[in-house]
């Protein structure tokens, strides 16, 4: 078949809680969510995923129970499925992970909308260093009521207000991290100052919904400012990344529907002055995979089985913001003029790749979730999904994938045994690392010496060069 033979960037996609997209999957005999609060669980995972060559580890997180599905504010069909909850902080065991490890890069899912700019500067800048340039930042805005309600609001901030809140929120950030320290304020071992004090400022901000003196609390770590991942998929999402991401997760079920969102962020970057193919869009998918098609079918229905539908239909309450068990068990949700637009368009995506003839019913929506949630499903031998993985980067112009788990970590492991040397044997995915022992950004983008942010990124103008007596962009007073 036709190719462009681009490489692909593969990442591990999980979550430092018993499940993931995989509610109920604990009970599977060989899955080792229950070790999530084990550091030594991580760093095994870790080596395991750089001994295969992954570029990151991508871990998402939530603020909030999801406790839409039955409720008001009701999180027993969560509890029992353990439907991501209950879940750690993510950023806490990257230090650990980083330590058995040199090349693999990890990212981390932190909010704009409930973290403080200049206490979160500081841990990333704190991470950035332990692990020598390997770390990104997911930016997200969050999406649950429960977290809202958690940090003092009655309701979530309203939706265009929360990206216009992160678009000040990265001037803040990008401040602190490019123009607060001068690239030369650090003076090498001899000198009987650490720093030069002249090289180090106050960034000043103060805006509609942000007063941040500075300066910043750390010093100019490898990567300045971490790698910046992004998964908005609204029109201000797709503008807030077209505009700040490095790397955007995308979710969809098939190319063809993902094509779109990918001309249009690549559109808009364009517009900005950015280089589009700078920008690395990542799908994400669930792939299980076997010697066969028949066996890898077999596998996925096993799996399934030890999954809980309860557990499935919280997260699609979370995800949609929309209960469903006010409804009988058997209207289809494609018919039902009351059920809002978008869970609508959401079960007739979801239909378009499904068998025919299938009522989407709650059950139906349920055992659809259970395994890899909203993303789409590849189930096959290492040529079948090999193949269709192809066909998405030549379709929908995607440059990897963020592959979530069944069973963790079996789903990584099987990866790693049939579909990856399959890749290689393409010339789909490299054979190691591009820049050994370089940052996350250099390693994502194939480029020795690409530590900082490029110059045509909007967060490029903060930064403070050697031998400038200030940023460019500070006002001279």
């Amino acid at each position: 078949m036709a190719t462009s033979k681009k490489r692909f960037i593969i990442n591990a996609f999980a979550m430092q809680a018993p499940g993931h997209l995989n509610p109920g999957l604990f009970r599977y005999p060989r899955d080792q969510g229950r070790k999530y609060k084990s550091m030594h669980h991580w760093m095994g995972i870790a080596k395991k995923l750089e001994d295969a060559k992954f570029h990151a580890i991508f871990f998402a997180d939530v603020l909030g129970g999801y406790d839409v599905y039955k409720g008001p504010a009701n999180l027993e069909p969560t509890i029992p499925a353990a439907s991501q909850f209950p879940i750690n902080d993510p950023l806490y065991a990257i230090p650990a992970m980083a330590a058995v490890t040199e090349h693999i890069g990890f990212g981390v899912t932190a909010s704009t909308t409930y973290e403080v700019p200049y206490a979160l500067a500081r841990r990333f800048s704190t991470v950035d260093h332990l692990s020598n340039g390997r770390v990104a930042w997911n930016i997200v805005t969050s999406y649950l009521d429960s977290a809202a309600r958690n940090f003092g609001l009655d309701t979530q901030i309203e939706h265009d207000e929360r990206y216009a809140i992160a678009n000040e929120y990265m001037d803040v950030v990008y401040k602190l991290w490019e123009g607060s320290w001068r690239d030369d304020a650090v003076l090498p071992p001899g000198n009987s100052q650490y720093a030069d004090p002249k090289g180090v400022r106050q960034i000043n901000h103060e805006g509609k919904y942000f007063r941040v003196p500075g300066p910043h609390l750390c010093e100019p770590s490898r990567q300045r400012t971490p790698f910046l991942f992004q998964a908005g998929t609204s029109t201000a999402g797709r503008k807030f990344a077209a505009t700040h991401a490095e790397a955007i997760f995308l979710n969809g079920h098939t190319a063809e529907l993902v094509k779109p969102s990918v001309e249009s962020i690549r559109k808009q970057a364009a517009e900005q002055g950015r280089d589009p193919q700078s920008i690395k869009i990542v799908a994400g998918l669930l792939v299980v995979v076997a010697e066969t098609d028949e066996l890898a079918q077999k596998k996925y229905e096993e799996l399934a089985s030890y999954g809980d539908h309860e557990g499935a239909l919280s997260l699609f309450g979370g995800w949609s913001g929309y209960d469903i068990s006010k409804y009988s068990d058997d209207e289809d949700f494609r018919f039902i003029e009351s059920t809002p637009p978008a869970v609508r368009s959401m079960v007739n995506h979801w239909a378009s790749v499904s068998p025919q003839g299938v009522t989407w019913n709650k059950k139906t929506i349920a055992e659809w979730l259970i395994l890899g949630g909203n993303g789409a499903k590849l189930i096959g031998s290492p040529t079948t999904v090999a193949d269709e993985l192809e066909r998405w980067a030549e379709v929908a112009d995607v440059d990897g994938f963020n592959f979530s788990y069944a069973s963790i970590p079996e789903t990584f492991d099987d990866i790693i045994f049939f579909l990856l040397p399959e890749l290689q044997k393409r010339r789909l995915f490299w054979e190691d690392y591009v820049v050994p022992g370089g940052t996350l950004r250099e390693n994502y983008n194939g480029i020795s010496g690409l530590n900082r942010l490029s110059d045509t990124h909007p967060g490029a103008k903060f930064k403070w060069r050697a031998g400038e007596e200030q940023p460019l962009f500070a006002d001279v007073h």
